[in-house]
């Protein structure tokens, strides 16, 4: 294996970050050694690099789904009033406007960004919707 070391990234319900080494499922706790890890994908709404993504209105469950793009430099977002959204990744600062919005149906489920070429060009996502 190239990864010398594996690690698996959880969101509990109730809203807490928990990493894991793979395959032996011992938890990492040890938040310095979390910070130095360079995700090869991310799917959570939690986290400092996401904070932007929250509105100032916004409660706990109204984002439901997040992905990075393949080049790291975008995040999608999906949440309860089907608005899919586009930020610049990371976003640490909160309220962070959007780059690009659009309203697909009630309850984004899910996503996931299948290309993304630049914010300025093409970018193809997959939406999974509750109806």
């Amino acid at each position: 294996s190239k990864f010398s070391v594996v690690f698996s990234k959880v969101s509990t319900g109730s809203y807490k970050r928990q990493v894991y080494e793979v395959p032996s499922g011992k938890q990492l706790v040890d938040q310095a050694v979390i910070d130095r890890i360079t995700w090869a994908t991310w799917t959570s709404v939690l986290g400092d690099e996401v904070i932007g993504i929250w509105s100032r209105h916004a409660e706990k469950a109204d984002v439901n789904c997040a992905c990075v793009s393949h080049s790291g430099i975008n995040l999608v977002t999906g949440d309860d009033f089907g608005m899919v959204k586009l930020f610049d990744f990371p976003c640490p600062e909160k309220f962070v406007r959007t780059c690009f919005c659009m309203v697909t149906a009630t309850n984004t489920v899910d996503i996931m960004v299948l290309s993304c070429f630049s914010r300025r060009h093409t970018i193809e996502v997959f939406s999974s919707l509750n109806l």
